[in-house]
């Protein structure tokens, strides 16, 4: 099913909703329209909110359109966010936590941010803990992208669907590291860690609304196997097509192959 209004053309993969936008800005800011709206509802009915985001280069449009936006209540809400590499400081110019913190908590000044500690210690404590912080602070909304190779969060393929846990620690896949590479945040695959902490599948699906936020050509085949092909563990992110809860926002270059 297709359809289109003067700002995109919507069409429907399953259960998933999905709105093509011509470039990266408008995509952006419609999905922070969008959170803005999530977000008040959620203040309005119970004074605060809880959002899970992501991190990486296809977020940046969207983290920019937040920043400029004077009508969310910042101070109500508490930022989480989906995945950390493993023994990685909050001060390492890959850090997500740091991504974060200069793209979004920085500038906006939220209630909190709670980062994802992959340098803790005791790495399964840290996971507990976190489990428990969100288990206390249910999302309201997630705000996820799709990898190169599929992946949601670090749920490189084969991703498990039917786990009970909150968050784990991943081992990433050759495509994944590539991607990190290719992003700009190492000079090499050697430098790229090969584990990271992420939020599960079932986690991140979780959540009462889900805005995936996939522009950029090179997400193109991912996005094609995700939507067209089968709901399968090798292509993580076609779980999405059961997601009636989820809106996925696109460009021209990444709906390409649709």
């Amino acid at each position: 099913m297709t359809s289109e209004n003067k700002e995109y053309e919507t069409r429907r993969y399953g259960a998933l909703e999905t709105r093509i936008f011509d470039g990266q800005a408008s995509l952006g800011a419609w999905a922070a329209e969008d959170l803005a709206e999530i977000l008040k509802s959620a203040i309005a009915a119970k004074g605060c909110a809880n959002i899970i985001v992501a991190t990486g280069n296809s977020q940046l449009a969207l983290m920019q359109a937040l920043r400029k936006r004077d009508d969310i209540a910042w101070d109500r809400i508490s930022v989480f966010h989906m995945d950390e590499y493993a023994g990685m400081s909050d001060e390492h110019p890959a850090s997500f936590r740091r991504y974060i913190r200069e793209n979004l908590t920085d500038v906006v000044k939220p209630k909190a941010f709670y980062g994802v500690d992959g340098d803790a210690d005791d790495l399964e404590a840290a996971m507990v803990a976190y489990a428990a912080l969100l288990a206390a602070n249910p999302a309201d909304a997630c705000v996820m992208g799709i990898g190169e190779n599929g992946h949601l969060a670090f749920n490189d393929p084969p991703a498990d669907f039917e786990t009970d846990d909150t968050i784990h620690v991943v081992t990433l896949d050759a495509a994944c590291r590539q991607q990190q590479v290719g992003e700009g945040h190492f000079a090499t695959m050697d430098d790229v860690p090969t584990q990271a902490l992420s939020l599960t599948v079932p986690a991140l699906m979780r959540p009462p609304r889900l805005l995936v936020v996939v522009p950029e050509s090179r997400k193109a085949e991912a996005v094609k196997a995700a939507l067209t092909g089968p709901i399968t563990p090798e292509v993580p992110a076609s779980i999405l097509q059961r997601q009636s809860h989820a809106v996925l926002y696109l460009d021209r270059e990444s709906s390409a192959l649709l």
